[in-house]
């Protein structure tokens, strides 16, 4: 369904970039379907890759970590097992592969760590994912930088071949351009996926570039003080041709005459193909209408995703974990009742990993699928849900399917979700996705008039009662709950008067003196 023929890849796989002076985004479409988005703002500082001389300010061994003062608001967050380079665990975590962290935790004792790392000593650090929410930045002594075909690793003796790439007569090519390189001592390399196409000419020149990159922080590591910032990772601009130009690209088409300059010239170093890709967009509407990105990414972030047979997808985004729930929706199958399951949670699982991609969601995901009693149909659904995160440039690891129907799966998290990034909590519900009913507001109005007539009635003071309220609000208290606030006047020998104010928050209420206007409560909303 959404796999395309090689021949014409080329043809309908284009990059569009449109940079604002306060934004600058980039989707990738393939037949006219945004498959990735990208954003990012010039006035806020992005932290992830870059490498920052710090300074340990304690250690916890509780938690087997240490707290490292980078020069941000928040220390960053440093393993125990993360401070000191490792040639295996690097692999596996280069590769894509998972983490063996216990073998890790059982190498460096706390006597170690304490004795390497007292607080107030200096360390080099690079930043693997950036504060989220509350939490500071999480950091690693384990450096990597980038570069278009290769990741240098400074620190390390390892050379290898990305796993991603599966041809065994590529892999063995690579391998031994690999070895014939003029690699300094104590630096590790290892190919990335867009050396498959690329000649040794265009890979040398890609380690020359990397290995005067860390002569340049070699210099930066000596001359500054700690904490104090040695390596910034290039501009979503940058990056765009550094890792998403590849072969099946055909078109970038960016909206900015000076980014599309500069794109131009970063593309002639890899090959006058690359830079007769870029192209300038000089249309009447802005680039990403023009594209019919805007409108896609409108219902990307929707809460509800619909698929293409009729069902669809419900996302909810908490702070722990991402819960998405299948439901079949309109889809009515032709078949058996278990091969029209099938069809929906198919079709689930690949738009999952699509969604996944867009909204740049990390963490732990959990996804709620339609019970699916043939054991081949669950394996069928794991195979393309697999088979679908293959593009995904972050880690991922899934589970199989569990008794319960739940799919449980992990995203690597560097950053906000785009959500997160692009929205803040309603400040009318605060981010509950609900407020209270008029019913509710009745009944805690009802509380605070009752409260307030019994001290008037106390200290033998009589004035009349104002409350301003929603108009939702007054409609219940006029047309449903008025025997009750006459109970209250002839209980309390009161009177009261309301006045309806749109301006006002739902959950929002006055109680005046009528007389002068004095407030005798006010709530807020929550």
């Amino acid at each position: 369904m959404f796999g395309f023929l090689k021949k014409e890849s080329k043809a309908q796989r284009e990059i569009v970039v449109n940079v604002e002076s306060l934004e600058t985004r980039v989707a990738v479409m393939e037949c006219g379907r945004l498959e990735e988005f990208q954003v990012e703002h010039p006035t806020e500082e992005r932290i992830v890759g870059s490498i920052f001389k710090g300074k340990i300010q304690n250690l916890e061994h509780d938690l087997q970590a240490a707290f490292v003062d980078i020069g941000l608001k928040k220390n960053a967050f440093l393993h125990y097992w993360d401070m000191m380079p490792d040639d295996a665990s690097r692999i596996e975590v280069e590769e894509g592969c998972k983490r063996r962290r216990t073998s890790r935790r059982k190498r460096f004792s706390n006597e170690e760590i304490s004795k390497q790392f007292p607080p107030g000593s200096e360390i080099v650090v690079q930043v693997t994912k950036g504060p989220i929410g509350t939490k500071g930045p999480r950091v690693t002594a384990s450096l990597s930088i980038p570069g278009r075909y290769l990741v240098m690793m400074p620190g390390v003796k390892l050379k290898g071949v990305s796993r991603k790439i599966g041809d065994v007569k590529a892999r063995q090519r690579l391998k031994k351009v690999l070895m014939r390189l003029p690699v300094p001592k104590g630096i590790g390399l290892i190919m990335r996926t867009a050396a498959i196409t690329a000649g040794k000419r265009g890979i040398a020149r890609d380690l020359r570039g990397l290995i005067a990159i860390w002569e340049d922080l070699q210099k930066a590591i000596v001359e500054h003080s700690a904490p104090s910032c040695l390596y910034h990772e290039p501009d979503l601009v940058e990056r765009v041709v550094r890792d998403w130009l590849t072969e099946d690209i055909n078109r970038i088409t960016v909206d900015s005459v000076e980014h599309f300059e500069r794109i131009r010239n970063i593309a002639a170093r890899i090959s006058r193909k690359a830079k007769s890709c870029i192209h300038l967009y000089e249309g009447d509407l802005p680039i990403f209408d023009h594209y019919d990105v805007e409108k896609q990414l409108e219902e990307t972030f929707c809460r509800k995703v619909n698929l293409p047979s009729g069902g669809y997808l419900v996302f909810d985004e908490t702070e722990a974990l991402v819960a998405i729930d299948v439901n079949t929706g309109k889809h009515k199958g032709r078949g058996s009742q278990d091969e029209a399951i099938l069809i929906v949670n198919t079709e689930a699982v690949i738009e999952v990993a699509r969604q996944l991609r867009l909204r740049n969601v990390g963490g732990l995901v959990l996804i709620d699928l339609i019970d699916m009693k043939p054991r081949k149909h669950q394996n069928s659904v794991f195979r393309k849900m697999k088979e679908s995160l293959r593009r995904d440039h972050a880690r991922t690891n899934v589970l199989p399917i569990s008794e319960l129907g739940i799919m449980e799966m992990t995203r690597q998290r560097a950053e906000e979700s785009i959500l997160s990034s692009m929205h803040i909590d309603c400040p009318y519900c605060h981010g509950r996705g609900a407020v209270r009913s008029p019913l509710g507001m009745s009944v805690d109005i009802h509380r605070q008039i009752a409260a307030i007539m019994r001290r008037i009635k106390k200290s033998d003071i009589s004035y009349d009662l104002q409350i301003i309220v929603h108009p939702t609000v007054m409609d219940r208290l006029r047309n449903e709950d008025e025997k009750f606030l006459m109970d209250l006047q002839s209980r309390f020998d009161g009177k009261l008067s309301f006045k309806s104010d749109p301006s006002k928050h739902v959950e929002n209420f006055v109680i005046n003196n009528a007389a002068n206007g004095e407030v005798l409560y006010s709530r807020a909303e929550k």
